[in-house]
């Protein structure tokens, strides 16, 4: 469509969607001038359950199995969904929407939509994409997040004739497309940014470089939870209190938290410092952030703290990056019993690389530039998608809003 730019955003795109001008406008006019009807998916689809495998029939080739979540589990020598079909996660990461291009197998937690011949597969995830929003605020919140198929079958969409819902499928799936060049370019320079890292961070050898056992370089402590069961140490909270959520949703530079706590939670030898570190040794394992803020975090993490004897050796952005390396080492050296936790003994007795201050200021100044890059949502790759998604948001907003005909 002429009017839709694919290098500006949805802001700087002022012109018109429909108008005279536009092919889809054209077709809107021509086949659909009075509005269009809306439907129930289920009454124009076929709204299909997927069948349980467990994790022992899996293996490394055949069909991609989707269960709980948009990753596939494994694979199966079976497949129950064709290529080309749309399915919502139904148990786990619930509400979510996802597309096959190859035949796949659905598990139980997975329900796939089959077009009929009034509606394009393509248009049905593009409309459930427009519903994710809703889908998700319908799933049951329990120890396993549920959401009913029927949810998914009384969903109302909007039901053009085909030649409109075609020229709109052409139109998002160039937002799409786009999007998906640009992500596999940032996958792509995530592996760079990974080998340089690696290979900046691998000292063996180096008689310039110092090494000290972790538990000489860092103060350890570990996170804890304040009773839940005591309103004086959560109302009114104002310290950040961490937890794996925190990583996830705000990345591992942290100055504020989702929850907080209030000072009477505060125990012992008090808050974790800022520029201090916390690094996940149960459950999750190997994960870890930088604090930027007195704070404290739950029982998930250990935090580390600079001995104050090396504070002039060490520049903290480079213990931000080495424990990167310091994470697979916790993954490799796991105590698996009722709950995984990190070998304790093991992870003290790691070394830890002291190399030159100038030498750990070049690192920082190469990896900050490859960080940006492919990390920082403000700028570089990440932006650059972030925008295309809006953009996508934009238009699929606009395209799918129909008059309603009577």
């Amino acid at each position: 469509m002429q009017n839709v730019e694919l290098g500006k955003t949805a802001k700087e795109n002022n012109s018109t969607l429909y108008t005279q001008n536009s092919k889809l406008g054209k077709l809107i006019q021509q086949y659909c001038p009075d509005g269009v009807e809306y439907v129930k998916l289920g009454e124009i689809a076929n709204v299909c359950r997927g069948t349980r495998v467990v994790r022992s029939q899996l293996s490394n080739e055949g069909y991609p199995v989707y269960q709980n979540c948009l990753t596939p589990m494994g694979y199966f020598d079976k497949t129950n969904c064709p290529g080309g079909t749309p399915f919502v996660i139904c148990g786990g990461a619930a509400g979510n929407v996802g597309y096959a291009d190859v035949d796949c197998w659905a598990a139980d937690d997975c329900e796939y939509i089959i077009a009929s011949e009034e509606i394009i597969s393509r248009y049905i995830y593009h409309c459930l994409m427009l519903k994710r929003e809703y889908l998700s605020s319908k799933v049951r919140k329990a120890s396993i997040p549920r959401l009913s198929p029927s949810i998914i079958k009384d969903l109302e969409i909007p039901l053009p004739p085909l030649p409109v819902q075609e020229a709109i499928v052409n139109i998002l799936d160039r937002f799409a497309v786009y999007a998906a060049e640009l992500q596999a370019e940032l996958q792509a320079r995530q592996q760079q940014y990974n080998y340089y890292r690696d290979t900046l961070l691998s000292f063996e050898g180096r008689e310039d470089v110092q090494w000290k056992k972790l538990e000489d370089v860092f103060e350890l402590r570990n996170g804890y939870t304040p009773s839940k069961n005591n309103p004086a140490f959560w109302n009114n909270g104002i310290i950040p209190w961490y937890r794996m959520e925190d990583i996830r949703e705000n990345g591992r530079i942290l100055k504020d938290s989702i929850q907080h706590i209030t000072p009477a939670a505060v125990k012992g030898k008090g808050l974790f410092e800022a520029n201090s570190f916390i690094i996940a040794t149960t459950a999750t394992i190997g994960e870890h952030a930088l604090l930027i803020a007195d704070s404290l975090a739950n029982q998930q993490f250990t935090n580390l703290k600079i001995r104050e004897s090396l504070t002039d050796k060490l520049d903290v952005t480079f213990v931000y990056y080495y424990l990167f390396v310091v994470d697979e080492f916790c993954k490799n050296h796991v105590n698996i019993s009722g709950f995984a936790s990190v070998d304790m003994d093991a992870f003290k007795r790691m070394q830890f690389p002291i190399p030159p201050l100038s030498e750990q200021q070049r690192i920082v100044d190469i990896l900050d530039r490859f960080d940006t890059l492919v990390n920082d949502l403000s700028q570089g790759l990440p932006a650059e998608i972030e925008a295309r998604r809006q953009q996508y948001e934009y238009y699929r907003d606009q395209l799918l809003t129909f008059k309603r005909k009577n």
